[in-house]
């Protein structure tokens, strides 16, 4: 009688099955959201691919990788110093940025109290949420001037670039490492 009526209107089958065909959807949405994201960064190869190639076939892929000048108005497209400056300034960033990174998230896992390491981690949380633009900016505004103050020259080398792609890093290595 009534409890059959109760059992009727609230089935928790009903509810079972309401939760799984809700979670599939889900599953579904986050499926194309990740399949789309895919899409979207192949066909960004694809392009640079499809544009620069021709380019590269024109200059020879020798004088385009080891030459030593860039200077696009006398057809010379040469990006060895980029990528050798590139390499300096990634080694830099590493030998800044990691050894700070990991005594920073030893010192969170290890030695810091409940409440502090809270206040800390949301600190670096922020710092990974900071633009790219804002940390240039703070790079030309604050470490350039130190950098011309300190060792001379205009401030502009690879010394500030290191220092100013340490510390963007140090977020990530933190994280990474206090897990």
């Amino acid at each position: 009688g009534f409890a059959g009526a109760v059992c009727r209107l609230y089935n928790p089958c009903l509810k079972i099955s309401f939760m799984k065909t809700k979670e599939s959807v889900l599953k579904l949405i986050f499926l194309l959201c990740a399949a789309f994201s895919i899409l979207a960064v192949l066909l960004i190869c694809f392009f640079l691919f499809a544009n620069g190639i021709p380019a590269i076939h024109k200059i020879g892929s020798i004088d385009f990788i080891f030459g030593q000048k860039w200077k696009p108005g006398n057809e010379l497209y040469g990006i060895f110093p980029m990528i050798v400056g590139s390499i300096y300034v990634t080694a830099g960033a590493i030998i800044f940025g990691v050894p700070v990174g990991l005594m920073t998230a030893i010192f969170l896992s290890k030695f810091c109290s409940e409440k502090f390491h809270g206040i800390l981690k949301s600190g670096i949380d922020l710092l990974a949420g900071i633009p790219s633009v804002v940390y240039g900016f703070f790079g030309l505004m604050v470490i350039v001037p130190f950098v011309r103050n300190v060792f001379g020259g205009n401030g502009s080398s690879i010394l500030t670039a290191s220092l100013l792609l340490g510390m963007m890093i140090l977020p990530t290595i933190i994280s990474v490492s206090e897990s």
